[in-house]
């Protein structure tokens, strides 16, 4: 869906007429044209990094009419020239090219601003503390965030501790990747679960023995989560959230979000809010692979073609391969080491996979497949392979977490994106090698082997999975460590980026793999004019101060949304 904008006809006239004020110097102050004057805004004062190998880094930049106009002394002229435009000083600070979240969930973004956050908790007990702190009045109680990797032991729980908190109010929490579920006594009777429930494809109910027998433990992993029926918001409060949502991530620095497993109702949220001109971010969505399965009741007979004037546009599906890492749902090529005999979960029967991706392309869908462990991988590419995907669907495999080192060259022999999440491997570096093993390590959250094999690598956060902050996934990308600056020199440091390689991947890599590189990532003249500014210079800051460099503001088609007014 496109917002009204300026054509590039109109914006090379407007253009062209600011810089025909600013060639005539401060006595032509007047010709300057009011409406294109009134939407200049000259950044200048620090470091901007253009993402443009003409000119890769500038002190200055004017934009209007919704693109960039000027860089260098052109720009600064025209503060000068044209007065009644708007400045932006970075005193010493920096902008680069809008952030872009290659992989995020605003929608679960928004539901977990409003729901019982447990992240972070380090043991049940605080877990069903704060659950008790943050509970509604009434109702379904729901959460979000709980690690089991952080606990004495890292034992998945049981329903055990939650029922006696709560033995009639249903409770469900999800873990922090998404990917499995942790209920009451209460929520297992709503959803008539127990030991005799059958099991979805590509889903697991964790069961133990009980005084007659095996009994759930509260546990859902991955498509066994689909039977909780949890109540969804009303659409009052879905819009609410959303927009809470969007105003969390533009004071973070993002100018766009690829929003990932958009179903329906979702769809149509967004449309509105498009339409109403209430939303600000730019996002691409891809829709949930259940949309398309059922038939697409609803959903476009062909993808919708990119725009530089889109707020929100559908053009992808998203494929879900297998489960995540941290729940042992990723499906791998060998046992996990820490579970023998188990290699995770495929989430679709063989075959089934390349006629999804068959018939998603067919209506122009880009395929965008969620895939972490390598046997995941490798079906991906075998089913992009099998398909014969056109040569540039730009198919996306999402997290690409655990690769075999064989398959690198695959992803560029197919026009296969890398799209990956920095945050998740230092999340998840403390305990990723008793999954799978020292051995497999060398195609863990592998980017440098990515890059130099010519693969694109796009960046996101799949947030609320990880924080928000792109300056967490920068930070991430260049010295693989956690927030203490720990492990020294990193883990598995031969793997770290350079911080041009992780900002390219979060503007220039994010547009191409939204098929909007012509007008999206970089700051060059013609180009959108969006804009991350921060208080410090990012390119010369030790790295922890990059993790929480402040954004002194977000600018989006030329306006700030963000920030300094």
């Amino acid at each position: 869906m496109s917002a009204p904008g300026l054509s590039r006809r109109s914006w090379l006239a407007g253009a062209s007429a600011l810089i025909a004020c600013r060639a005539g110097g401060g006595k032509q102050t007047s010709t300057c044209p009011q409406e294109q004057e009134s939407s200049l805004l000259v950044i200048r004062g620090g470091t901007i990094v253009t993402g443009d190998p003409a000119e890769p880094v500038t002190r200055a930049l004017a934009l209007a009419g919704g693109r960039v106009v000027a860089r260098g002394a052109a720009a600064e002229s025209l503060v000068r020239d044209c007065p009644r435009g708007q400045v932006i000083e970075l005193a010493g600070g920096s902008a680069v090219p809008g952030l872009t979240d290659a992989h995020a969930h605003l929608a679960g973004l928004g539901a977990a601003l409003v729901e019982v956050d447990l992240r972070g908790a380090r043991s049940v007990a605080e877990v069903v503390e704060r659950v008790q702190r943050g509970a509604p009045p009434e109702g379904w109680i729901v959460g979000r965030g709980w690690d089991q990797n952080l606990w004495p032991g890292a034992a998945m729980p049981t329903h055990d501790a939650l029922t006696a908190a709560f033995p009639e109010r249903p409770v469900w929490l999800r873990r922090v990747d998404g990917h499995a579920g942790w209920a009451n006594a209460a929520a297992l009777r709503a959803a008539n679960i127990t030991a005799a429930t059958s099991v979805p494809t590509g889903g697991e109910i964790v069961t133990r023995d009980g005084p007659s027998g095996r009994e759930p433990t509260g546990v859902l992993i991955d498509a066994a989560m689909e039977l909780m029926p949890v109540p969804p918001p009303p659409k009052s409060e879905l819009r609410r959230r959303l927009l809470l949502a969007q105003d969390h991530a533009l004071a973070r620095g993002l100018v766009g979000v690829h929003e990932m497993g958009v179903g329906p109702v979702i769809d149509a949220t967004l449309r509105e809010l498009a339409a109403e001109g209430l939303l600000e971010l730019r996002m691409v969505g891809y829709c949930d692979e259940q949309w398309l399965k059922r038939g697409g009741d609803g959903l476009p007979d062909m993808a919708e073609k990119p725009s530089p004037n889109d707020r929100y546009a559908l053009q992808g599906v998203k494929i879900y391969v297998d489960g995540a890492l941290g729940s042992r749902g990723a499906a791998l090529l060998q046992p996990y080491s820490d579970r023998p005999g188990h290699t995770g979960m495929f989430q679709h029967a063989p075959g089934q996979l390349a006629a999804i991706v068959t018939q998603a392309q067919a209506h122009g869908y880009q395929v965008a497949a969620h895939a972490i462990g390598d046997a995941a991988i490798r079906a991906v590419l075998d089913a992009l392979a099998a398909a014969r995907t056109p040569g540039d669907a730009r198919p996306r495999v999402e997290h690409a977490q655990i690769v075999d080192l064989a398959d690198i060259p695959r992803f560029a022999q197919l026009g296969a994106i890398a799209s990956m999440q920095p945050t998740h491997a230092t999340s998840d570096m403390p305990w990723a090698e008793q999954r799978i093993g020292p051995a497999r390590l060398a195609g863990a959250y592998a980017w440098r082997r990515f890059l130099d094999a010519k693969v694109h690598l796009a960046f996101g956060s799949d947030f609320p999975v990880e924080e928000v902050e792109p300056t967490f996934g920068l930070y991430a990308a260049i010295t693989r460590q956690d927030a203490r600056g720990n492990p020294p020199g990193g883990w598995l440091p031969d793997q770290r980026l350079t911080l041009d390689e992780a900002i390219a991947a979060f503007t220039r890599e994010a547009a191409y793999a939204a098929r909007r590189e012509a007008w999206a990532g970089r700051l060059a003249e013609g180009m959108l004019a969006d804009v991350t500014c921060f208080a410090g210079d990012i390119t010369t800051m030790p790295p922890l101060e990059l993790r929480t460099a402040k954004v002194q503001a977000t600018v989006i088609g030329g306006q700030v949304v963000a920030g300094a007014k």
